[in-house]
C-alpha cells in the first residue's frame, strides 16, 4: 500500500511527493524501496503488486524498475484501506485464485528484517491451514498514543504459541489507557500488516462489505486487461470509504495476531524518525552531509545532502528543509504540523504542500 501522503512528515513529504518515496534515514535507499528490498526472500518479484495513487505511478516504476505495469495499481482517489485491499484481492484472484497475500504499508520500518521473515512465514502457515484473518502485533516498548492496540487471549487453533486469538481492537487511546494496556501485558500495537488467503478475505468483504465486494467482483472480466483502468475508475466514484481494520477485522469472529518482535516503526512522525537515526553525543540525530551544530541538543535535523547548514543555541526542535520550504518546530509540539498544513493550504494555496 503506497498511496498515502503522509502529511504528518511534512514539508519532506508532499501530495506530489510523499515520504514512502523518500530516503528518510538518509541509506540510499527510500522507504518504498526497503519494503521491496524486504520481501525479495519471501516471493519473487513478478508477485508483488503496489496500490498507488494515478498520480505516483511513474514514480513507483521509477524507484521500483523491477514491476510492470499491471503490478502497478491506480486508485484514481483515496478512499482509505478497504478499496486498496479488495481491488489488490480481486486482480490477483483472476491470476490466481489459490493464493495467499500479505498487505503491507510501504513506509514502514523494519531493523531485524530476519525475524519479519520468520514471523511473517509462521502467519502464512497459519493462513493456509486454516480460515483465518492474521494480522502482526508488534510488542509494545512504551504506552504510545498514536498507534492502535490488539488485545488478545490466549485461545488459540494454532499449534505456534506466538499465534493469539484476537479478542478486541483499540484505536489509539489516551496515555492512562495506553499505560493500563501495558501493564497488563495482552496488549500488541497494531502493525497494519496482515496475512490471508485470497478466499479468506473475499468471504470476508463478502459478510461485512457486501457492497463493496459486489462493486469489484463485477470486474471479472477487466482485471489485468487494458479496460482495468476505466472500470477501477468507475467504482472508485460510489465506492465507500472505509479502513479494512474498520469494515473487516473489528467485525470478524476469525481474527488471529502473530505476536512480534521485529524493529517496527511505522514512521508517522518525525518524532518516530528521531528515534531510529544515529545520534551525536548531544543527541542530536542529522540526515544530511553538511549538519554543524553548536550548542544544541536533542534535535532532529533533515537537510538536502549537499546544504551547509549551521544551528546555534536550539535543544528539542524539528529542523527541515525541503526544496522551496523550511520547518522550524518544537519536538513536543509535531502534532501542530498538521494545523501548519492545514493553514498553509489557506493562505498560502497548494504549492507548498
Amino acid at each position: 500500500m503506497a498511496g498515502g501522503i503522509g502529511s504528518r512528515f511534512w514539508p519532506m513529504s508532499t501530495t506530489k511527493y510523499p515520504k514512502q518515496f523518500h530516503d528518510v534515514l538518509g541509506i540510499g535507499r527510500t522507504l518504498i524501496q526497503q519494503t521491496f528490498d524486504r520481501f525479495k526472500s519471501i516471493c519473487p518479484s513478478e508477485n508483488v503488486f503496489v496500490v498507488t495513487h494515478t498520480d505516483y505511478k511513474d514514480q513507483v516504476l521509477e524507484q521500483l524498475p523491477d514491476l510492470t505495469e499491471n503490478q502497478v495499481l491506480c486508485e484514481p482517489s483515496r478512499r482509505n484501506t478497504a478499496p486498496c485491499v479488495a481491488y489488490a484481492a480481486y486482480k490477483i484472484k483472476e491470476i490466481n485464485p489459490d493464493a495467499r497475500l500479505i498487505i503491507a504499508p510501504a513506509d514502514h520500518l523494519i531493523l531485524k528484517e530476519s525475524e519479519f521473515v520468520r514471523i511473517i512465514n509462521i502467519a502464512l502457515n497459519q493462513a493456509s491451514s486454516a480460515n483465518n484473518l492474521i494480522t502482526l502485533g508488534i510488542k509494545p516498548s512504551r504506552p504510545d498514543t498514536g498507534y492502535g492496540y490488539i488485545q488478545f487471549t490466549d485461545t488459540t487453533e494454532s499449534i505456534d504459541f506466538a499465534v493469539k486469538k484476537v479478542k478486541t481492537f483499540t484505536e489509539k487511546p489516551d496515555l492512562e489507557i495506553a499505560k493500563q494496556f501495558i501493564e497488563s501485558g495482552d496488549f500488541y500495537w497494531n502493525s497494519g500488516i496482515f496475512i490471508w488467503s485470497l478466499a479468506s478475505i473475499i468471504s470476508a468483504f463478502e459478510k461485512f462489505l457486501p457492497d463493496m465486494a459486489e462493486l469489484f467482483a463485477q470486474g471479472k472480466e477487466a482485471y489485468n486487461t487494458p479496460e482495468e483502468s476505466k472500470f477501477i475508475n468507475k467504482v472508485y466514484q460510489v465506492c465507500t470509504n472505509i479502513s479494512i481494520d474498520y469494515g473487516v477485522m473489528e467485525k470478524a469472529k476469525n481474527v488471529f495476531v502473530v505476536l512480534s518482535d521485529f524493529g517496527w516503526s511505522d514512521l508517522g512522525t518525525w518524532g518516530s524518525l528521531y528515534t531510529h537515526l544515529n545520534k551525536d553525543a548531544q543527541q542530536n540525530a542529522t540526515v544530511g552531509d553538511n549538519v554543524m551544530l553548536y550548542e544544541s541538543k536533542g534535535n532532529v535535523v533533515h537537510m538536502p545532502k549537499d546544504k551547509l547548514v549551521v544551528i546555534q543555541g536550539l535543544t528539542d526542535y524539528i529542523v527541515v528543509e525541503s526544496e522551496d520550504t523550511l520547518l522550524i518546530c518544537k519536538k513536543v509540539d509535531e502534532q501542530k504540523i498538521k494545523q501548519f498544513v492545514n493553514d498553509i493550504k489557506v493562505q498560502k494555496g497548494e504549492n507548498f504542500i
